[in-house]
C-alpha cells in the first residue's frame, strides 16, 4: 500500500472507532487496537511498515509536548521525590525483572535485557487517555511520571544494544549516560523554551505565534539527540516551561487557536498509533514460526505479570522506607494505602515508547550476524502493550470503584476560589479603571451590575456544592447510625466538618474573604458602592456607550488575568485551573474583539 492509501486507511479507521466508542461504551484506544488487530489478517495491511523514527520524531514529541503542556508543573513540584524514584529506580527494577523472567524462558540474556529496558517505562498518551477515572491527583502523579521516565529506559535501552553488539560498559559510562540523558535533556528543553521566549514575545500574529509553537517540541528534540541527551526529556521540559509562560507569549487568540488544534492533532496522531499497534502485532505474528508462538505467548503474559507485581511491590517498599526515613506531618498527608497502590500498578499503561524501542533494534550485529532475538523482542512488547490497553484499561474503572479513592474536591474548591477572587478584583477596581478609559458613569454602572449577578451566581453554586455534601454526609450517618444516635452523629457531623445546614448566601461570599484579600476587599467595596447615581450632563449615544462597554471589559479582563496568575505563583491555584479560566475570559475577550481573521 503506498502512503496516500495508508493515510486514508487510518484515518477511517480512527473516525470509525471514534463514533463507533462512545456507542459500546468503550476507550476510543482499546477500539482502535482491536480495530488494528482486524485489519492485519489482510495481507496487504501487514505489509505496512512501520519505522522506529516515525513513532520517535513523528508521533512522540507533539503528543508528549501537548501531554506536558496540560500537565500541572504544581502537582510535580508537590510529589516531585515520589515521581523521581518512580521515573528512575521502578523503570530500571522492572526492567531487570522482565529480563530475568525473559531469561529462564529461553530468551538470550541481551535480548532479555533490551525487552526490559522496552516494556520498562510507563506510556504518557496510554494513561491520559485511559487514566481519566483516577482522582485527579493520582492522575497528575501517574502522567508525570510516564512523562519522564522515558530517559532511564532510553539509557538502559542504549546499554542492552550496546552489550549485544559487542560493546563494553562500565558503572561509570553508564553513570555518565545516565546524567546526560537526563541534564541534557533538561537543558536543550529550557535552552529551546527559553529561545521561544524571546521569539514568540515579538510575534502578535496568530498563525505566526502557532507555527511558532509547533516548532518547539521538534527542536527541542533535534538539539537533545545532537548531544546524545533525551529528546523525550527535552520536549517535556519545554512544555512544561511554555506552559506556564505562554499568558506573556501569546494573545487570547493564538491560544484559542492552539487549544483547538492541538488536541485534534494529538488525537489523530494517537488513534493512528493505537491503530499502527495493531497492525505490527499482526505482521510480527505472522513472521515468527508457529512452533514459538505459544513459547512468545507465555512469555508475553509472564512478562507483564511481572510489570503488574514489580510496580506494586516497588511501591510498597517505597512507602516503608520513606515513613522510617521522614515522619513529618506532611509526608504522613501523602501515604498510599495498599489499594491505592493495586490502583497504581493496574494504571501503569505501556505504549508509544515502548514500541519505538522494540522497533529500533539493530538488525545484525557489528559482526554482521542477525541480532538474536529481535523478533521475539518484538512480538512480546507489541503483545504487553496489547494486554496492558485490552485488559488493565477496562478492568480499571472496577478497580478504583473496590479501591474506594477519597474524592479529589482540591480542583472544584480552588476554581470557585478563583473565580469568586477576580470578580471581586475587577469589582474593586472597576471605578478606577472606568475612570482611566474615559468611561462614564452610566456605562460602570451596568458592568457594575453585571459583575455582581456574576459573582452572586457563583456564590449561589458554592453554597449548593457545600449543602449537596452537607446532605451526603448526613445520608451516610443514617445508614450507620440507628435511633436517637442519628440526630448526635449529624450534629458531630456538622461540628466536625465545620460546614453548617443552612449557609448564608449573599455576594461577599466568606471562602473568599478568608483566602483572597483582593477578593474580599473588590465584593466589600462593591457591596458599599453608591448604586443610585446622578445623571450624566450628557448622554452617550448607543454606539459611544457600547464602544465604552467594550472598552471597560477588556481592561477589566486583564485585570483578572493578573490576579488569576498571581494566584498561580502563590500557589493557590493550580495550573489547570487557571487554564481553564483563562480559557472562559479568552473567549470572552474574542466575544469582544472579533475573531482575528486570516487573509
Amino acid at each position: 500500500m503506498n502512503g496516500l492509501e495508508v493515510t486514508v486507511l487510518l484515518g477511517i479507521t480512527v473516525l470509525t472507532g471514534a463514533i463507533l466508542a462512545p456507542k459500546l461504551r468503550v476507550a476510543v484506544p482499546l477500539l482502535l487496537v482491536v480495530a488494528g488487530l482486524a485489519l492485519g489478517f489482510i495481507p496487504e495491511v501487514r505489509e505496512i511498515a512501520l519505522p522506529p523514527e516515525t513513532v520517535l520524531l513523528l508521533f512522540l514529541p507533539v503528543l508528549l509536548f501537548w501531554e506536558s503542556m496540560t500537565t500541572s508543573l504544581r502537582s510535580i513540584i508537590r510529589d516531585f521525590r515520589g515521581i523521581v524514584l518512580m521515573s528512575t529506580l521502578l523503570v530500571v527494577a522492572s526492567a531487570f525483572a522482565v529480563a530475568g523472567v525473559a531469561y529462564a524462558l529461553g530468551l538470550p540474556w541481551n535480548a532479555a535485557l533490551i525487552l526490559g529496558a522496552a516494556v520498562a517505562p510507563t506510556d504518557a498518551t496510554a494513561v491520559a487517555a485511559l487514566g481519566r477515572m483516577l482522582p485527579r491527583r493520582n492522575f497528575m502523579n501517574l502522567k508525570a511520571e510516564s512523562l519522564t521516565n522515558d530517559g532511564t529506559a532510553l539509557v538502559l535501552y542504549g546499554v542492552a544494544v550496546g552489550v549485544a553488539v559487542g560493546g563494553q560498559y562500565t558503572p561509570l559510562d553508564v553513570t555518565g549516560l545516565v546524567l546526560l540523558s537526563y541534564a541534557g535533556g533538561a537543558a536543550a528543553g529550557v535552552a529551546v523554551a527559553g529561545i521561544a521566549f524571546l521569539v514568540m514575545r515579538r510575534i502578535r500574529n496568530t498563525l505566526n505565534l502557532n507555527i511558532a509553537l509547533l516548532l518547539v517540541p521538534f527542536t527541542a528534540f533535534l538539539l537533545a539527540e545532537l548531544i546524545h541527551a533525551s529528546g523525550v526529556l527535552a520536549v517535556v521540559v519545554a512544555g512544561l516551561i511554555v506552559a506556564y509562560i505562554t499568558p506573556r507569549i501569546s494573545t487570547a487568540a493564538s491560544r484559542r487557536q492552539a487549544a483547538w488544534t492541538w488536541p485534534l492533532g494529538s488525537f489523530l496522531l494517537n488513534g493512528s498509533l493505537f491503530v499502527l499497534i495493531g497492525f505490527e502485532v499482526q505482521a510480527v505474528a505472522h513472521e515468527i514460526p508457529g512452533r514459538e508462538i505459544g513459547w512468545l505467548v507465555v512469555m508475553t503474559l509472564a512478562s507483564w505479570l511481572v510489570l503488574l507485581v514489580a510496580r506494586f511491590v516497588f511501591q510498597t517498599t517505597s512507602v516503608m522506607i520513606i515513613r522510617l526515613l521522614d515522619r513529618r506531618p506532611s509526608q504522613r498527608l501523602r501515604r498510599t494505602t495498599y489499594r491505592a497502590r493495586i490502583v497504581s500498578a493496574v494504571a501503569g499503561f505501556r505504549g508509544a515508547v515502548s514500541l519505538a524501542i522494540a522497533l529500533s533494534v539493530p538488525l545484525t550485529t557489528t559482526s554482521g550476524d542477525p541480532m538474536p532475538g529481535r523478533d521475539e523482542i518484538i512480538f512480546v512488547t507489541a503483545g504487553i502493550i496489547l494486554l496492558t490497553l485490552l485488559v488493565q484499561g477496562p478492568i480499571l474503572p472496577a478497580v478504583v470503584r473496590w479501591a474506594r479513592l477519597p474524592d479529589d474536591r482540591a480542583m472544584q474548591e480552588e476554581l470557585e476560589l478563583a473565580e469568586r477572587a477576580i470578580t471581586g478584583a475587577a469589582l474593586t477596581a472597576m471605578k478606577e479603571l472606568a475612570h482611566d478609559h474615559g468611561v462614564s458613569e452610566e456605562t460602570r454602572d451596568r458592568l457594575t451590575r453585571d459583575y455582581y449577578d456574576y459573582l452572586e451566581r457563583e456564590n449561589e453554586r458554592v453554597l449548593a456544592r457545600e449543602q449537596a455534601e452537607f446532605d451526603r454526609k448526613i445520608a451516610h450517618l443514617d445508614t450507620m447510625i440507628e435511633g436517637e444516635a442519628i440526630e448526635a452523629g449529624a450534629i458531630g457531623a456538622g461540628a466536625v466538618d465545620g460546614t453548617a445546614a443552612t449557609p448564608t448566601a449573599g455576594p461577599t461570599g466568606g471562602s473568599l474573604g478568608a483566602t483572597d484579600g483582593m477578593g474580599a476587599a473588590g465584593a466589600e467595596d462593591a457591596a458599599t458602592a453608591t448604586t443610585v447615581l446622578e445623571a450624566p450632563a450628557r448622554l452617550p449615544s448607543p454606539r459611544e456607550r457600547d464602544e465604552e462597554y467594550s472598552r471597560l471589559r477588556i481592561a477589566l479582563l486583564d485585570r483578572k488575568r493578573e490576579v488569576l496568575y498571581r494566584l498561580r505563583r502563590e500557589g493557590a491555584v493550580d495550573d489547570t485551573v487557571v487554564t481553564r479560566i483563562q480559557t472562559r475570559l479568552d473567549v470572552e475577550e474574542l466575544r469582544i474583539t472579533g475573531v482575528e481573521v486570516l487573509d
